[in-house]
């Protein structure tokens, strides 16, 4: 039982270890990818478009760096810049959105990627903790088991 909690808890760690030195790269991999998503968006409705949709409206975003990204993709030359943009959905309509100077006063200009890393860098300490503390009890768990096997062992069974 020690083993097998030693061999979790060296897993924990190591994962710990590899996500803060390749943190760098986990971001510039995001912000790739991201900016894929706005070039291929709702080419085919597909989940990337709705997870570009998700995040935008639930942080208040728009674009990767900001809302003008938006003007570089195919969609935009179409539609404009997408709804899940707007400020006030009731107070978007598509001419205002397909007008990059119209559509600075009606869509968040903040871009996404900031706000989403900051929110996840602001949730690490948190995750941080959490694994901490079950690495906590782990290490106790190692040690406890170590003492059980012990005392078994000095004290072996009488025979009757």
């Amino acid at each position: 039982y020690a083993m097998l909690l030693s061999l979790i808890f060296l897993i924990v760690l190591v994962a710990a270890i590899v996500g803060f030195v390749f943190r760098h790269e986990i971001k510039t991999n995001f912000e790739s990818n991201l900016d894929l998503a706005l070039k291929n968006y709702n080419v085919t409705a597909d989940r990337h478009s709705e997870a570009v949709d998700t995040i935008q409206r639930t942080l208040h975003c728009c674009g990767v760096q900001n809302y003008s990204d938006w003007e570089r993709t195919e969609y935009f030359s179409q539609r404009g810049i997408p709804q899940s943009c707007c400020k006030n959905q009731n107070d978007c309509s598509e001419e205002d959105l397909k007008d990059p100077s119209k559509a600075k006063l009606k869509v968040f200009v903040d871009g996404c990627f900031f706000l989403v890393t900051s929110t996840m860098e602001s949730k690490m300490s948190v995750v941080a903790g959490i694994s901490f503390g079950i690495a906590c009890f782990q290490l106790i768990g190692i040690v406890l088991s170590c003492c059980l096997s012990r005392y078994i062992t000095n004290n072996q069974y009488e025979m009757v």
